[in-house]
């Protein structure tokens, strides 16, 4: 039976974007099947005792663009520490995503674009255009997708994914659960990696 990984993002996380390639890999070479779950950041923060950006301590901040500038050569990538437009509301974006997964599609190809433009390109994501562009280049109807990322459904399923992740343990982007194991950030890919390589059971919270 082919396993599975519930994969938690937002496309205003750097993080989410730093791993992104390294999580296909790994999802390519042991053929995982990937469920999709954009959430909306600050809801998991406040709920599971995290801060939004501008309210960590200094200490946090700077510690932060340590870590970004380590990741960003560990992982060969070039892309910009503070781009224009982030913070913004993902809702549209994570909607049209949500929106590709109701209409059959896999959004990969999109997320790999949008990821680039927030990171390295410095769109806005919170544009409908400029979202309906990104997706009709990644080969997915952009326009269909950003009239559909409204809808009540459309809705409930981003609430639906959040709770998914509180219930699972995840409080912060990204975040992959396999077989009820949460893997929080993009430097567990590895961990996530060796899991999947031994095929060992997954580990629990639960133990004394």
């Amino acid at each position: 039976m082919q396993r599975e990984i519930d994969y938690y993002f937002s496309l205003t996380s750097p993080w989410a974007y730093i791993g992104h390639a390294l999580f296909r890999d790994i999802v390519s070479t042991y053929n995982i099947k990937v469920n999709h779950k954009p959430v909306f950041l600050a809801d998991l923060f406040s709920e599971s005792g995290g801060l939004p950006l501008a309210k960590r301590h200094p200490v946090r901040q700077r510690y932060r663009m340590l870590e970004l500038q380590r990741w960003k050569d560990k992982r060969g990538l070039d892309f910009h520490f503070a781009p224009r437009h982030v913070p913004f509301n993902g809702r549209l974006a994570d909607g049209a995503v949500i929106a590709a997964l109701e209409a059959g599609h896999d959004p990969d190809r999109f997320l790999r674009r949008a990821y680039a433009a927030v990171w390295e390109e410095q769109l806005d994501l919170a544009d409908a255009a400029t979202i309906a562009r990104l997706a009709d280049e990644a080969g997915l109807p952009g326009k269909s997708l950003i009239e559909r990322s409204p809808a009540a459904e459309i809705g409930a399923q981003y609430e639906q994914n959040r709770q998914d992740a509180l219930a699972a343990d995840v409080f912060g982007s990204p975040g992959y659960v396999l077989d009820g194991e949460a893997f929080w950030g993009q430097d567990r890919l590895e961990l996530l990696a060796d899991a999947l390589k031994s095929g060992r059971a997954a580990y629990s919270s639960n133990v004394s």
